[in-house]
């Protein structure tokens, strides 16, 4: 048997595999196709994290090592779904959900003093933030919207906000003192090893990274951002909100950028409510209540406070919240700000979802309004300015129009800022942070920052092959699509400098005859991507790890009214294949109705083209012409279930996430009993098509009617897996029928 490895993860994507996985499985058997699966949710690595203090029936395996170790190799054939990166407050809540199943893990030390709390808080962070993505990513990330998702887009248009050349909406970003204005970089010239250190002002050294290798052509690149200058940013633009009467909103990546996000976050909760941590700083940072796990945190923590104190503090934030500025909603409702959980907030799905509603976030009184998006570093947040001026000027994008916007992302060996968790500090005292060679061949240091006690020091590490191997996609794409290509490469910036001229270089040796390629900064290529699309012209962004983020949700919310729908194949360096499945931002609100509703509207499109893909590369592989058939006719059930209608609706008493699996194993069954490419699948799924067919109505009456009733999983972050699947697999006819295709 050929094998896949479909991972289990978290929240809704984890529900909808419990319903679709057992068609696939039936499926995919018939091509000799098995279906392996590996646990990465956040519970399964928090457990095998600690596996060793946890009696032998509730060890978890560490999934997520061998399935790293697997993208090493031309064997590799991975379907990536969407995973948790926890920010502390998730991983917390994570954590007690274990303890309370009774999993004997110790608790989350926020402030670890011996050498057993330090141990347990490095388990913790390696599991917490984008611990996933870096270790499976062992190639470049090819991103696009697949040919029918963007004709049944344009022809089947999702709404868009209006844009008033009056918007007040602007993007505020910091002008010195940030990891952009501070950023130097050098490339490796012969294998090397260089170590992180940390000289205070009286001299005393201490080692903060030691032994890192680096091989020749490397970039290592080190930034600061100094937070003497953060907090005067972030007091200036609270006064800036109050002064235009516009939102004031957050937007940072505290889940991926682990470190350095969450305390960024963490100064804008206190630079907010200045008054409660003057009086109560001490207080709260003595019961373990950070700023940096958000004002929900402090709120709901303070019974761990006397009374009087606790109060004060209720009456200190929503005095503050009274006089303004006004304030950023995640959930107006339920009074849950902006600045409640760093992990509510992700940029690049939130700064999209602003623009695609006119430029306009959700207030306290439950309306839209104007808004200043404060963006603190100021590598990326340009771009955005660029969409806003471009909405204001001519109105917001019209997806029946819109040309499309792949994507080829540098990503591979944890490139670029991604790949620095582990090369980022908070420094301990004023002195200079500097990163040496250990070699022997260098006596003075590479880089050297001067940094303040609290300050952010950021070194990222950049291998040369995968820019290599970058730029050969690049142009690869551009010749197979036809279409230009953009690398968004910033001169101003000191990695991106180096970046280009290996660009430059790696171009030299590829054919680019006839094919537009072009190195433009990110604010030109920002404003003639815009232009293009506007005209219904495709335009590959070739970017960085980061932008190749905020870009495959900018564009794809655009023209699609969601990133889930694209397509994201990362060809791996060894040969393997890593096939993605769409972001998982909106999970929770997805859990939560089927909770309370039995009702998931959790898309599985993503599931659907990257199966697909699988299939096919599996099939070039092996030499399985089956499993080419499974994938076109997968591929070819996929665009009729968009072009019925048949993806999951928003409300009860429609189709739901089980319904849409039901529909893409009935055009699935028909477009494989139909087919003449093989007859033998053709033969199996004759008898399987029809009896999906007159067992329709039986079918849908099933799945109908568990809607509207309470739905019992056994748990948020670790469901009980046989309550999962009565829950996700409420129809005994389609389970009948599924089941048996094994014994065919």
């Amino acid at each position: 048997m050929s094998a896949i490895m479909y991972t289990i993860t978290d929240e809704a994507p984890m529900l909808a595999t419990a319903s679709l996985l057992p068609i696939v499985r039936g499926f995919a058997s018939k091509a000799g196709v098995d279906i392996e699966t590996r646990d990465i949710s956040l519970a399964a690595r928090i457990l095998a994290a600690f596996a060793d203090r946890l009696p032998e029936d509730q060890r978890e395996r560490d999934a997520l090592a061998e399935l790293g170790a697997l993208a090493r190799t031309a064997e590799a054939n991975i379907i990536k779904l969407p995973n948790i990166s926890a920010s502390v407050p998730q991983l917390k809540a994570a954590i007690a959900e274990l303890q309370a199943r009774g999993y004997d893990l110790p608790d989350y030390p926020d402030s670890p003093e011996t050498d057993a709390e330090l141990d347990v808080r490095a388990r913790y962070d390696a599991v917490k933030g984008s611990a996933v993505n870096p270790v499976l990513r062992e190639g470049n990330s090819d991103r696009r919207a697949p040919r029918a998702v963007k004709n049944f887009a344009k022809a089947h248009p999702h709404r868009m906000g209006e844009w008033s050349t009056h918007s007040r909406t602007e993007v505020a970003t910091m002008s010195e003192g940030d990891f952009r204005s501070s950023e130097r970089s050098f490339v490796v010239h012969g294998d090397t090893t260089f170590q992180i250190v940390h000289v205070a002002t009286d001299g005393t050294e201490t080692i903060l990274k030691d032994t890192v290798a680096a091989e020749d052509g490397d970039i290592i690149d080190a930034s600061v951002m100094s937070i003497g200058a953060l907090e005067q940013f972030l007091t200036a633009q609270i006064d800036n909100a109050r002064e235009h009467d516009v939102l004031f909103s957050l937007h940072l990546k505290a889940t991926m950028m682990k470190v350095s996000d969450p305390v960024i976050f963490g100064h804008a909760v206190r630079a907010f409510f200045p008054e409660v941590f003057t009086r109560f700083g001490a207080k709260l940072e003595d019961a373990g209540l950070s700023a940096n796990n958000g004002l929900g945190a402090i709120l709901s923590g303070l019974e761990a406070l006397d009374a009087e104190t606790a109060e004060a503090i209720r009456t200190l934030v929503n005095d503050r919240l009274a006089e303004g500025p006004k304030l950023a909603m995640v959930d107006s409702d339920r009074g849950i700000t902006n600045l409640h959980v760093p992990s509510d907030v992700i940029v690049d799905a939130s700064m999209p979802a602003m623009i695609r509603t006119g430029g306009k976030m959700w207030g306290s009184d439950g309306a839209l309004h104007d808004t200043l998006a404060v963006i603190p570093d100021s590598s990326y947040a340009p771009i955005y300015q660029v969409v806003i001026d471009d909405c204001r000027l001519h109105g917001a994008f019209d997806p029946t129009r819109m040309g499309t916007v792949p994507n080829v992302g540098l990503m591979a060996e944890k490139a670029e800022e991604y790949g620095s968790h582990d090369k980022t500090f908070i420094a301990p005292a004023d002195g200079r942070i500097e990163i040496r060679s250990t070699c022997g061949c260098h006596d003075a240091a590479l880089t050297s920052h001067a940094v303040q006690a609290g300050d952010i020091f950021r070194a990222c590490h950049t291998k040369d092959a995968p820019v290599r191997d970058w730029v050969a996609l690049a142009v690869r794409r551009s010749r197979l699509s036809e279409t230009p290509a953009f690398f968004w490469l910033d001169p101003e910036r000191a990695h991106d400098r180096e970046i280009a001229a290996k660009v430059e270089r790696a171009l030299a040796d590829e054919d680019t005859d006839g094919l537009d390629i072009r190195v433009l900064s990110p604010v030109e290529a920002m404003w003639e991507t815009l232009a293009r699309t506007r005209d219904g012209l495709d335009t590959i962004s070739v970017t960085g790890n980061v932008l190749r983020d905020y870009l495959t949700d900018l564009f794809p919310i655009m023209e699609l009214g969601t990133s889930a729908k694209m397509l994201s194949v990362v060809p791996l360096m060894a040969g393997g294949g890593l096939f993605e499945t769409g972001a998982g931002g909106s999970a929770p609100k997805h859990v939560q109705q089927l909770v309370t509703e039995n009702y998931l509207r959790w898309d599985s499109l993503g599931e659907f083209l990257a199966l697909a893909e699988s299939l096919r590369h599996l099939a070039r592989r092996d030499d399985n012409h089956d499993a080419e058939v499974l994938a076109n006719t997968l591929e070819r059930a996929t665009e009729t279930l968009l072009t019925e209608g048949k993806s999951p609706e928003r409300r009860l008493g429609g189709t739901d996430n089980r319904g849409s699996h039901f529909y893409l194993a009935l055009y699935w069954a028909r477009e494989l009993a139909s087919q003449s490419d093989s007859s033998a699948l053709a033969r199996t799924f004759t008898p399987v098509a029809s009896e999906l067919d007159e067992s329709a109505a039986d079918i849908e009456r099933e799945l109908l009617a568990v809607q509207g009733t309470k739905a019992e999983i056994g748990g948020y972050y670790r469901p009980d897996p046989e309550s999962t699947a009565a829950v996700m697999r409420p129809s005994a006819t389609l389970n009948a029928i599924i089941d048996q295709l094994a014994a065919r």
